[in-house]
C-alpha cells in the first residue's frame, strides 16, 4: 500500500524541478549488507582476486648447496609462475576494528624452470643440467585487514593488514638426477614458500587501492529522468557490527545537473533503521517517507503537477453539449464550444507511510475551460483527493500502483453562476478514474532506481511498510557482463 507514494511520483516521471525539503546533510535511506550478503560479495571478490592474480611471475631463485656425493651445486630456478590458485574456505567478518578476510586451506600451483651446474676434483669440468618442474603449495592462508570509512560523502577503504603463510610445498621434476630432487627440495623449499608469500601479500597491496579508488569514485547521484536525480552521497560513516555492514545515504531528490552539497561530514555512527524479518536475506534498503516527499516538493515547485486535459475516453464531455443538462448555463452561454480540464495541484503531495499502509492527501484546483478564439475559464472547483496504494519491484526500481480511495469537492469561484455540486461529482470521478489514475500508474509502473551497484540485481524481493518507512529485503544476483563495472581489479 505505498504507492500514493507515487501519485507525487507520476510527475517524477513526467518532469522535473528542484525542491529538498530537508537537511541535505542527514541520511533517508539505509542500507544493510547481512552475513549472507557479505560471504557473497567476498566470493566475488576472492574470484575476481584470483584472476587478477594468476598468472603470477615470481623472481628467480638462486642458491648453491653442497650434495653428498657430488659437492658443491650451483641451483637457478627461473620463469617461476604461478598459474593457479583454489581457495578451499573462506570467510568475512566486520567488527570494531575493521573488516577481516581471511581464505584458508588455499592450494597454490606452479610452475618453473631449473638448472644446475658443479664440477668436481675427479671431473674438472663443469657438468650441468636443466630441465622443468611443477611445485604445489598447500595449506596456504591469507588474510587482510580492510579498515572502512566515510569521508566528504564517499567511502574510503584503506588496507590496515595482510599476510600470507604457506605451510607445505611439493615439487615434481620433469628430468634430472635422482640426487637432484631432495637436493632441490631442500635447497629451495623455503625460498619457493617465501617467494610465494612476498608476491601475494604485494599483489594484495596493488589491489585494495584499486577498490578504494572503485568507492571513491561511485556516483554521488543517480538519475531518475532527464531532469531528476536521486542523491547518493553517503551520510556518516559506515555501522559494522559482527555479522553486517550498515551504510547511511541521504537518498533526497534533487535536480539534474544541479552539485551534489559539500557536506559537513561527521563521523559517528548513528541508530540504524533497517530490518528485515527475513535475516537470511542478503540486503535491505529502508527509505524514509522523506524521500517521496522530496520528490513531491522538487516536481511541485519545478512546476510541473498541472495538467490540460484534452482528450478523454468519453470525447463528449469536452464539449459544452455534453454538460447541457449537467451545467444548464454552460451550454447556453457557451453552445457547443469545445473545452478543456485544467487540472493544478495546489500544493506538493505529503505522502504518510504506516503499517502495511500508505496515503496521500492531494489538494487541487479542476478549472473548466471554454475554447473560442482564446481560452476562457468559466469555473473552477477545489478537490480535496484521498488515495492509497501499492509498491512492487521492477528490476532494481521500486515502482508502484495508486487507487483512489475518496474525494471531496467544492466550488471556488464560477463565472457563469452557481453549480450543482452533485451532478459533477460523478463526472469528476470518472475522469479521476479513466484519466488521471491510468496516466499515473504507466509512469509509477516504471518505478524510481534503488542504490544499487551496477552489475547487481534484486532478487526475491520483500517490501515491508512500517511507520514512516518502506524497507526493501532482498537477495541479489551479479551478472558477469558487468563485470568491469564493480570489479576494477
Amino acid at each position: 500500500m505505498a504507492s500514493f507514494v507515487y501519485l507525487l511520483l507520476l510527475v517524477s516521471f513526467l518532469v522535473p524541478g528542484y525542491a529538498q525539503i530537508q537537511s541535505s546533510d542527514q541520511a533517508y535511506i539505509s542500507l544493510l549488507i547481512s552475513q549472507r550478503g557479505l560471504d557473497f560479495v567476498k566470493d566475488l571478490l576472492i574470484n575476481k582476486a584470483i584472476s587478477s592474480i594468476v598468472p603470477l611471475e615470481l623472481p628467480n631463485i638462486e642458491k648453491s648447496a653442497k650434495i653428498p656425493v657430488v659437492g658443491n651445486v650451483h641451483m637457478v630456478l627461473s620463469n617461476i609462475t604461478i598459474y593457479e590458485i583454489h581457495v578451499v574456505s573462506s570467510y568475512v567478518k566486520p567488527g570494531d576494528t575493521g573488516i577481516s578476510i581471511v581464505a584458508s586451506g588455499t592450494t597454490c600451483n606452479l610452475s618453473m624452470n631449473w638448472h644446475y651446474s658443479y664440477s668436481t676434483w675427479i671431473v674438472p669440468i663443469e657438468i650441468s643440467d636443466s630441465g622443468s618442474a611443477s611445485v604445489q603449495v598447500e595449506g596456504m592462508e591469507i588474510g587482510l585487514t580492510l579498515d572502512l570509512e566515510g569521508r566528504e560523502g564517499s567511502l574510503n577503504l584503506v588496507l590496515e593488514d595482510c599476510g600470507c603463510y604457506v605451510k607445505d610445498i611439493s615439487i615434481k621434476l620433469d628430468g634430472g638426477a635422482s640426487w637432484l630432487y631432495q637436493g632441490m627440495v631442500d635447497a629451495f623449499e623455503g625460498n619457493i614458500g617465501l617467494a610465494v608469500e612476498n608476491a601475494i601479500r604485494k599483489k594484495l597491496k596493488e589491489v585494495v587501492p584499486k577498490l578504494d579508488l572503485f568507492l571513491r569514485n561511485l556516483p554521488k547521484e543517480i538519475a531518475v529522468d532527464d531532469n531528476a536525480a536521486l542523491n547518493v552521497t553517503f551520510v556518516n560513516d559506515p555501522l559494522l557490527s559482527n555479522s553486517s555492514i550498515g551504510f547511511e545515504i541521504n537518498g533526497l531528490f534533487m535536480a539534474r545537473n544541479v552539485a551534489v552539497p559539500n557536506y559537513k561530514y561527521q563521523h559517528k555512527n548513528s541508530k540504524f533503521s533497517v530490518f528485515c524479518p527475513n535475516s537470511s536475506k542478503m540486503l535491505g534498503i529502508s527509505l524514509d517517507e522523506a524521500v517521496f516527499n522530496s520528490a513531491s516538493a522538487l516536481y511541485y515547485d519545478a512546476k510541473f503537477m498541472h495538467w490540460v486535459v484534452d482528450k478523454i475516453p468519453d470525447q463528449s464531455l469536452l464539449n459544452t453539449a455534453g454538460w447541457r443538462f449537467i451545467i444548464p448555463q454552460l451550454y447556453k452561454k457557451y453552445p457547443n464550444r469545445d473545452m478543456n480540464l485544467n487540472l493544478s495541484l495546489c500544493s506538493p503531495p505529503i505522502i504518510k507511510l504506516s503499517n502495511q499502509k500508505a496515503d496521500a492527501g492531494i489538494f487541487a484546483d479542476l478549472t473548466i475551460d471554454v475554447i473560442e478564439d482564446v481560452v476562457i475559464p468559466v469555473a473552477c472547483i477545489s478537490l480535496v483527493i484521498q488515495g492509497s496504494g501499492s509498491v512492487k519491484i521492477t528490476g532494481n526500481n521500486l515502482a508502484g500502483a495508486v487507487r483512489l480511495d475518496d474525494f471531496v469537492m467544492s466550488l471556488k469561484w464560477s463565472n457563469i453562476g452557481n453549480l450543482r455540486m452533485y451532478l459533477i461529482q460523478p463526472i469528476v470521478w470518472t475522469l479521476i478514474q479513466t484519466v488521471f489514475l491510468p496516466y499515473a500508474n504507466a509512469h509509477l509502473g516504471k518505478g524510481f532506481p534503488l542504490p544499487i551497484i551496477h552489475g547487481f540485481t534484486i532478487q526475491d524481493a520483500e517490501l515491508i511498510l512500517t511507520n514512516s518507512r518502506v524497507t526493501v529485503c532482498s537477495d541479489v544476483s551479479y551478472a558477469e557482463s558487468h563485470e568491469v563495472t564493480f570489479f576494477p581489479l
